[in-house]
């Protein structure tokens, strides 16, 4: 029976196994999908993530509970020699070891892609994971409980200044859920006013959002003027060193979170770390039908899908050529993964991945949305219900998309919650703070000195009994020959 592995458990990696469980039959092949993390993260519902909208847990899929015939193993793969059809495989814990396969698919997805901007390493964080997200919200809930307790001033400034680099979806999203996050937090802290907090966007080119119009753009960025939020078109971070953001208009102001969501690269620690070809921007080479290798040939038994691989955009619609790296081209690359798999297996020809973009749909806080569908635009209230309708029923699985919905629901009626749970970050502080320690071993104790005088050693200390026998006698040895005289 073939073994299949899977490299990467996001988008198109679970959709690849998740149709290839429905579609192989019994005894056809064995499946085994290895990724650090045992959960798919649904990144659209990161910026809602991290302005309270979503429970955290909500918008991550269980690989093991929803991947029933395929066999999960939360690990890294290190090293990839398809020329021997291997793969080293690291655990956290214990000793790595070879995988052998037949065929490989490489759905690695990708990073955050920095520039070295100083400070940026140090003070920024991305939007890539869930825990990346749930940081952010807390961040922002707890710089609220501190500028509460501070008179007006730099300090409480800082901690009420927030920046998003980057102007696509994902920045823009990010950026008005958290405007809108913070506005409704004023409610609860009646000591911070509307004018204390401060959100400021930064993007390189002229514009945002390339995905939609110029018009809608336009609209957006007046929307979010409006709503308070300050948007630097064509302005370059030069510097946040110690949390001081020095733009390339001279302009400085100093924040305590930085988000970063200035771009994607296909992730190097697997893309580096094997023989299979890849293009000039670090991607794996892609064919339209998601073997890897380019028009003249192809690499047999290996595949990619997703960020992490070059895949010919054949609508004509895409970057350089290329489809640009969405959830919309993963999730159905790794479904078309899984029939083309499954056709060559029986001895078929695989189907190229042809994908008209459908558009696209972004939320912007609570309320205010904007869709953008060919010449179609739609904003503010029925274009969030668009978003949210559109990401809800496109969550894998229908626990999961009732989990969602069920959440919007009841934070309808009951609101956002607003707790911070900053301290699962060191969750064993007070633990360790409170906790009752060993008492030091106790310390001999000095002798009386009525005793050291007695011994005559030049170092004070006392001498066994048998010296102190043994000095008396030879005292009175030389006491005899002297009365003699």
């Amino acid at each position: 029976m073939p073994k299949i592995l899977i490299v990467g458990g996001g988008y198109a990696g679970f959709y690849t196994a998740w149709k290839l469980e429905k579609w192989l039959r019994p005894g056809e092949a064995e499946v085994t999908i290895v990724d650090p993390l045992p959960y798919m993260t649904y990144q659209p519902f990161l910026p809602e993530v991290a302005a309270g909208s979503i429970e955290p847990r909500h918008s991550v899929v269980s690989q093991r509970r929803h991947l029933k015939k395929t066999s999960v193993v939360t690990a890294k793969v290190t090293r990839i020699d398809h020329a021997a059809k291997t793969a080293t495989i690291t655990p956290e814990l214990g000793e790595p070891w070879e995988f052998e396969y037949d065929v490989i698919v490489v759905t690695g997805g990708a990073v955050s892609r920095t520039f070295p901007i100083p400070g940026i390493a140090e003070n920024a964080i991305g939007l890539k994971s869930i825990e990346e997200a749930v940081a952010i919200r807390d961040r922002v809930l707890t710089n609220f409980d501190k500028a509460s307790n501070l008179p007006p001033g730099p300090e409480r400034e800082r901690l009420l200044t927030f920046v998003v680099v980057g102007g696509g979806f994902a920045g823009i999203e990010v950026f008005g859920e958290l405007r809108s996050f913070a506005s409704a937090l004023l409610e609860y802290y009646p000591q911070l006013t509307f004018d204390e907090t401060h959100f400021h966007l930064i993007e390189a080119m002229g514009r945002i959002m390339p995905e939609v119009s110029l018009e809608t753009s336009h609209w957006v960025i007046k929307h979010l003027a409006q709503r308070g939020a300050e948007i630097h078109l064509d302005t370059q971070l030069s510097s946040a060193v110690d949390g001081v953001i020095e733009l390339s208009t001279g302009e400085s102001f100093e924040s305590d979170l930085i988000v970063w969501t200035a771009g994607v690269m296909a992730n190097p620690a697997i893309v580096r770390s094997s023989d299979l070809p890849v293009e000039e921007r670090g991607r794996l080479k892609a064919r339209a039908d998601l073997r890897i290798g380019d028009e003249d040939d192809f690499v047999p038994d290996a595949w990619a899908a997703g960020d992490i691989a070059a895949v010919p955009d054949l609508t004509g619609g895409g970057v350089g050529g290329y489809c640009v790296p969405n959830a919309q081209h993963a999730v159905r690359q790794g479904k078309l993964l899984a029939k083309n798999i499954v056709a060559v297996l029986r001895g078929e020809e695989p189907k190229e991945y042809f994908h008209k973009n459908l558009g696209a749909v972004a939320g912007l806080g609570i309320g205010s949305g904007v869709f953008q569908s060919g010449k179609i635009a739609l904003t503010g209230l029925i274009a969030w219900f668009a978003h949210r309708g559109y990401h809800g029923l496109a969550m894998p699985s229908w626990e999961r998309k009732f989990r969602v919905f069920w959440g919007w629901w009841n934070n309808f009626w009951l609101g956002r919650d607003i707790v911070s749970l900053s301290a699962v970050q060191s969750p064993r502080a007070q633990f360790e703070q409170f906790a009752a320690r060993p008492k030091p071993p106790a310390a001999a104790a000095p002798a009386p000195t009525g005793q050291i005088a007695s011994s005559g050693s030049k170092n004070g200390a006392a001498k066994p009994a048998n010296e102190k026998a043994g000095s008396k006698a030879d005292a009175k040895a030389q006491a005899e020959p002297v009365a003699a005289k």
